[in-house]
């Protein structure tokens, strides 16, 4: 997977978030994006996410040379971010399902998906609370849950967004234990300012620089 930004610039209105941001990258790298709270780190990944378009400058993704399209950018990328919302009155295993469904385009509960789903709650430690309502888990539940949407359909891209934050040491743990396993075949974008968090990137992007 490549990534290739050129010249990005966002505005709010008038205000200037970043501008003329440029760099390429290729899979497996991880990378941080950092900078201090407002500076821009999660609009880049929104951007990179398709979710909001820049107000100048171009991006694209590709494989083997071949561009993927805007719109079809998710089936490429997982995504954890703080405005992230699941849906509280379907249990874990609920929200997880109807994400691998939409993820997929293939809504037959096969075998093969419902391991994929459990294995998962057995990697992120929530096997008891599968069956629970997602109004009752704890933020860092929640946190995890999240993760287990970015990974589990195997995504060439991981768009972080603080992806640690409201984690207990034991989701933290296997956080890093996930994403170790997962560097040398992804390319992996970490919006932080979390020590820990840059400490696995091979490298960094200051988005204070494109101001």
């Amino acid at each position: 997977m490549n990534l290739k930004c050129s010249n990005l610039s966002k505005y709010y209105n008038s205000k200037l978030i970043f501008k003329n941001l440029s760099f390429e990258i290729n899979s497996p790298r991880t990378i941080a994006i950092t900078g201090s709270n407002g500076s821009g780190k999660s609009t880049l990944i929104k951007i990179l996410a398709n979710l909001i378009k820049p107000s100048s400058g171009s991006f694209e993704f590709s494989v083997s040379e071949k561009i993927i399209l805007p719109e079809n950018i998710y089936k490429f990328t997982g995504l954890i971010a703080p405005y992230l919302s699941l849906y509280d009155e379907l249990t874990g295993y609920e929200n997880l399902l109807l994400f691998y469904n939409l993820k997929t385009g293939i809504n037959k509960p096969t075998a093969g998906k419902i391991e994929i789903i459990n294995s998962y709650f057995e990697k992120l430690d929530l096997v008891k609370a599968k069956n629970e309502l997602v109004k009752n888990y704890s933020s860092g539940m929640k946190q995890r849950l999240k993760f287990a949407f970015a990974v589990m359909n195997n995504p060439s891209v991981l768009l972080l967004d603080e992806p640690t934050s409201n984690l207990d040491s034991k989701g933290v743990s296997v956080f890093f234990e996930i994403i170790n396993s997962l560097k040398d075949e992804k390319l992996i974008i970490i919006a932080t300012n979390d020590e820990n968090e840059k400490s696995i990137c091979d490298s960094n992007i200051n988005i204070e620089d494109y101001k």
